[in-house]
């Protein structure tokens, strides 16, 4: 197959090409990325030695440059990751979380139809269901779970979902959603959670808590993220949402204390700030239909993965200590500019 894979410059796209290439070696990768302020090319370094590997800087809301990449690559499936996805970015600028999540899907959608009814797989967010109370822990997010939207982030990324479907139903067009909870590891840009937490315990800096760092996320490893993807794009059922969780809820703070005992250091560099407007409690993924009907489970402990996480971070010091310098923007032009 020949895979369209947008958004392949950031954190779960990267992470996604990677492992098709290693597990469907023959099949041909095209990235599309805007590389915005999360999109890093360098995170693709290796790939680039690839020569099953393609990349495109490109915008997905850019009709002109998205239907030009359809007609050199002619794809046979499209996995859409592009997005803004920082939540208090969402609040602060909610107009470009808008233009990119709901009408870039749109033009991928559209670009689907016009070239040959193509395949395609919207990756979506458990932020779509609102939240869940923190005393009710036998309630599950589930396909089924009405929509439910607290930030302009998700509400986007909903709109999306809600647009897939219609394309499916109105038009025909061979679709599938996944709604994930938050993942972690490799390649994780190091303003989310994790990865803040560790540089920062790391140079000792305080590590900011929302509130009193009680609300509950259901974690997933990256990893077993891609491969739940990867058996969706190709056995899922047409036109169904498919939940993908880690079975790994965690408070907050409880995050922070572990990755703090894993770098030896001290919990009092933990800092609680004002809590986030509108903030979600707990998000908790029902992940039985995928393994029901693909025989998905989640392969990795929460333990073992942050510990790898950890490891990596560790090892890779250059990759995220260029993208706190601002240096990584530079990439793409000196790899790609006098070309």
């Amino acid at each position: 197959m020949t895979i369209i894979v947008t958004g392949g410059a950031g954190f779960i796209g990267s992470n996604f090409i990677y492992y098709q290439l290693r597990e469907h070696k023959d099949d041909r990768i095209v990235c599309v990325d805007s590389l915005t302020y999360a999109g890093n090319l360098s995170t693709l370094a290796q790939a680039m030695k690839n020569p099953g590997f393609r990349f495109v800087r490109a915008d997905i809301t850019d009709r002109e440059a998205i239907y030009r990449v359809f007609e050199e690559e002619k794809p046979d499936a499209v996995v859409n990751f592009a997005a803004e996805s920082h939540v208090d970015r969402s609040i602060e600028s909610p107009e470009v979380f808008l233009r990119t999540n709901i009408l870039g899907t749109e033009v991928m959608m559209d670009a689907c139809r016009k070239y040959g009814n193509v395949r395609y797989h919207q990756v979506s967010t458990d932020e779509v269901y609102g939240d869940l109370p923190l005393d009710r822990p036998d309630l599950l997010f589930t396909e089924t779970t009405p929509i439910h939207t607290s930030s302009p982030y998700s509400a986007s990324k909903a709109s999306a979902d809600l647009l897939v479907g219609a394309y499916y139903r109105t038009y025909g067009l061979p679709v599938t959603i996944s709604r994930c909870s938050n993942n972690y590891g490799p390649y994780h840009f190091p303003e989310k959670l994790i990865p803040l937490m560790i540089i920062n315990a790391l140079h000792d800096k305080p590590l900011p808590v929302y509130g009193t760092g009680e609300n509950v996320r259901d974690w997933l490893y990256v990893e077993d993220h891609c491969a739940a993807i990867d058996l969706v794009l190709r056995k899922g059922r047409i036109g169904e949402v498919y939940n993908i969780g880690g079975h790994n809820e965690m408070k907050n703070i409880d995050i922070v204390k572990l990755i703090c005992k894993a770098l030896g250091k001290s919990e009092s560099l933990i800092t609680y700030v004002s809590d986030r407007k509108g903030h979600d409690m707990r998000y908790a993924i029902d992940p039985t239909k995928i393994h029901n009907e693909l025989g998905w489970l989640p392969a990795t402990k929460f333990s073992d993965g942050l510990q790898k996480t950890v490891e990596w971070y560790l090892e890779n010091r250059e990759w995220w200590e260029t993208i706190i310098s601002g240096e990584y923007k530079n990439y793409y032009e000196r790899m790609y500019g006098n070309r």
